[in-house]
């Protein structure tokens, strides 16, 4: 179903809109205060980090309203495309990658580093909504329904999988699942999928040492690794620290020799030292309202590609910060997984931005087409 937004005014879902331009707002501070420090160490300025992110955070929100503008069926046509070219960037990094801390995920695109796991992620979520909402009709059977989205699902997780990057291909791994029960996949299927995935998924987490000492400290073994220890624990002390209220923006103690990743997948932490509890219920507030409304924008979404898609984009935002405050927390193993839209990273702020653009667009139309089914029936 293709409408023609431009035939009545179009609706803005400020609902999505203001938390998450308040999100990159508020990241642009936090960054600051976290990696102040460390950008005058390393570039000879306090504000280097700073400018960087603020820089790409304009970038992300100009991105997002662009896209809001494009009728979201034309991902639906690009989909292929778009994922065979996010496959051919992830065996890129394989062959010649950026080695960043012992892990390729970086390719650099002139002055520009760019993890393809970003982009494969959504090119992927984007495709099986594709493929879900075409095949609707067989989604049931194993074949016609299911091994078609496993044909791209499998081989995406493997290639992130083995830069390595375990966490990110769990996550998309889990997001399909997700999908596939929204699309009303039988039961036996998706646990049978699963099944094997958790089979298959913990074999290779226990392959390697240090995801064996990520899962040692966070059971609290004494045979665990200091250094993973030592990460967790200061930024549980940030979170003591922070108390109620916080210690106040930029008073930070943590993000200068303590807290290693204080400005990137560990901000969290660094937030609820400065905010306090107060600023850290905010934060998680605004998450969970856009989660709330990205499944109700999917629910009213006018088609199946529609609510597929921004039920995709919704459970990828919502794993992705409700894992990456979990890790900081405590409650889950540490991962390397970014806080969508705060975490200093340009590849993760501008994709993000993209995919709640779409999910705007998605918005706008379920909107419109609202308001011709109720002229129709009156």
């Amino acid at each position: 179903m293709y409408i023609d937004s431009d035939t009545e005014t179009s609706h803005v879902d400020w609902l999505i809109l203001l938390p998450i331009a308040g999100l990159l707002m508020f990241s642009v501070a936090f960054v600051y205060s976290a990696s102040s420090t460390f950008s005058a160490l390393k570039f000879g300025s306090s504000e280097q980090l700073f400018w960087n992110h603020a820089f790409r955070v304009i970038i992300g929100i100009a991105l997002m309203i662009f896209v809001a503008k494009i009728d979201y069926h034309f991902w639906e046509r690009t989909s292929a495309t778009l994922l065979l070219i996010s496959i051919g960037f992830l065996l890129m990094v394989l062959l010649m990658g950026q080695e960043v801390k012992g892990a390729s995920r970086w390719v650099r695109l002139g002055p520009i580093n760019f993890q393809p796991s970003e982009l494969a992620k959504f090119a992927l979520v984007l495709h099986t909504a594709v493929l879900l909402s075409t095949n609707r009709l067989v989604v049931r059977e194993w074949r016609k329904g299911i091994l078609p989205v496993l044909m791209w699902a499998v081989p995406i997780c493997i290639l992130v999988a083995i830069q390595p990057n375990f966490s990110t291909a769990s996550v998309v791994f889990v997001i399909i699942m997700v999908m596939l029960f929204m699309a009303d996949v039988k039961m036996t299927h998706l646990s049978l999928i699963m099944g094997l995935g958790a089979i298959f998924g913990a074999i290779y987490g226990v392959s390697a040492s240090y995801r064996m000492d990520r899962l040692l400290a966070f059971f609290g073994s004494k045979n665990a690794d200091e250094a993973v220890k030592y990460q967790l624990d200061q930024a549980l002390i940030a979170f003591g620290n922070g108390g109620i209220t916080g210690v106040g923006p930029g008073q930070s103690r943590q993000r200068d020799w303590f807290l290693p990743e204080s400005y990137g997948d560990f901000i969290f932490s660094i937030v609820g030292e400065e905010y306090g509890f107060i600023g850290v219920s905010l934060l998680v507030g605004a998450f969970v309202l856009v989660v709330w409304r990205g499944f109700a924008i999917a629910k009213k979404a006018p088609d199946p590609f529609g609510r597929l898609l921004a039920g995709g984009i919704t459970t990828t935002l919502a794993i992705y910060a409700f894992v990456n405050a979990g890790v900081t927390c405590g409650l889950l193993p540490t991962t390397g997984l970014p806080m969508p839209f705060i975490s200093y990273g340009g590849s993760s702020v501008f994709f993000s931005t993209i995919a709640v653009g779409v999910l705007l667009n998605i918005s706008s139309q379920a909107g419109v087409y609202r308001r011709r089914s109720r002229k129709i029936r009156t």
